[in-house]
């Protein structure tokens, strides 16, 4: 039986999913693609309150798209090279990015435990999570125009609106290796671990997340992922209208009575 190639494991409101392609350095083939859009629709049908996404063992988080013929979707790729057929790259690419969409468009916080190389699509999707951890010992890299590619897991838009155009550029034209510290600097990650403790890290702050009223979360994140395409008078409507939601949802009650009562809430999914 062929092993899973994406595992995921929920635990106290919060899932860990791992990608599970050590032997290839979690490079992503046609069956990768698919193994995660189904837990993609687990986890739309059982909301967690966090989700953290990783790489299985201890070399690389994900390599991105895997480019052995074996793969696929290669088939694409080499059909478009021959033929200059622009469809077949078009599908190609909206196979990536159909799964990958599908993933970080799950309306709860998702958190890159970067705790390997990430390369490629692999740093593309750790981009695209909303939060990211990387191991002190781990390494990122825009990598696709070294082989005459360019991001196209949405990675360059998102990366471009983290870290600024000028900073973009610099990483996805030359293509070079950028370590913990230097990812930390520029603003690429938001806290570096310990060599072999970002998964437990990770784990910390999603929990501290679940603890929280999980409507409140949801709403604040929807504000965060869709503001930043808006005027800022836009988004100012969107956070009012959004918050007077929350209210009415009545979710705060919980956390106002267990304030005057001086205690910890507990907030009900």
């Amino acid at each position: 039986m062929t092993e899973k190639q994406i595992l995921m494991e929920i635990k106290d409101k919060i899932a860990l999913v791992t990608m599970n392609r050590a032997n290839k350095e979690n490079a992503f083939d046609e069956s990768m693609y698919s193994a995660l859009e189904n837990v993609t629709e687990e986890l739309r049908r059982n909301l967690p309150r966090a989700i953290i996404l990783t790489g299985a063992g201890d070399k690389a988080f994900s390599a991105g798209f895997d480019v052995n013929p074996a793969n696929p979707l290669v088939v694409d790729v080499l059909g478009a090279l021959e033929d200059k057929d622009i469809e077949s790259a078009r599908r190609l690419i909206h196979r990536i990015r159909k799964a990958i969409d599908g993933f970080i468009a799950l309306p709860v916080p998702i958190i890159a435990a970067i705790n390997g190389l990430a390369y490629g699509g692999g740093a593309e999707f750790a981009t695209r999570c909303d939060l990211r951890l990387m191991d002190e010992t781990a390494q990122i890299c825009f990598s696709e125009v070294r082989l005459g590619l360019m991001p196209d897991w949405g990675g360059g838009p998102y990366l471009t609106k983290l870290v600024g155009s000028s900073v973009a550029a610099d990483l996805i034209l030359t293509a070079r290796t950028v370590n913990a510290d230097e990812a930390f600097k520029i603003g690429l990650v938001n806290r570096v671990c310990v060599k072999g403790s970002v998964i437990e890290e990770a784990l910390n702050l999603a929990g501290q997340i679940a603890q929280n009223g999980p409507e409140a979360v949801r709403s604040a994140l929807t504000v965060i992922r869709q503001s930043q395409g808006l005027s800022m008078e836009k988004a100012l409507e969107l956070e009012a209208e959004t918050a007077a939601q929350l209210i009415v949802s009545g979710e705060c009650m919980h956390g106002i009575t267990a304030f005057l009562e001086k205690r910890k809430p507990e907030f009900p999914d």
